[in-house]
């Protein structure tokens, strides 16, 4: 359960660097700003891949919630985010 709470708010985390780096991409002058928030949205992206087999392998996260994350997370990290969302509701209606 500890692994999925850090993958879940590793995966939150990640999609708010990645709107920051849309808006610095899409605002003039922020080349830094944008090479700065790429990087941080691409190692979080690699480690919430890597982390997600891992998750797997311990039967902390489901496997379709890892190919969400790592498939899709690379290009937009927010269908991650929406997976740990359905998949906490999910485990809360399970545990009641």
């Amino acid at each position: 359960m500890r692994l999925f709470k850090v993958l879940r708010t590793l995966s939150f985390v990640n999609s708010a660097v990645f709107t920051g780096l849309l808006v610095c991409w899409l605002a003039p002058g922020l080349a830094t700003e944008t090479a700065v928030l790429g990087w941080c949205h691409g190692c979080m992206w690699i480690t919430l891949s890597v982390l997600s087999i891992v998750a797997v392998r311990l039967r902390a996260i489901p496997f379709w919630l890892a190919v969400v994350v790592t498939v899709v997370g690379g290009v937009g990290p927010f269908a991650g985010s929406a997976g740990f969302v359905v998949e906490t509701r999910r485990r809360a209606r399970a545990h009641a």
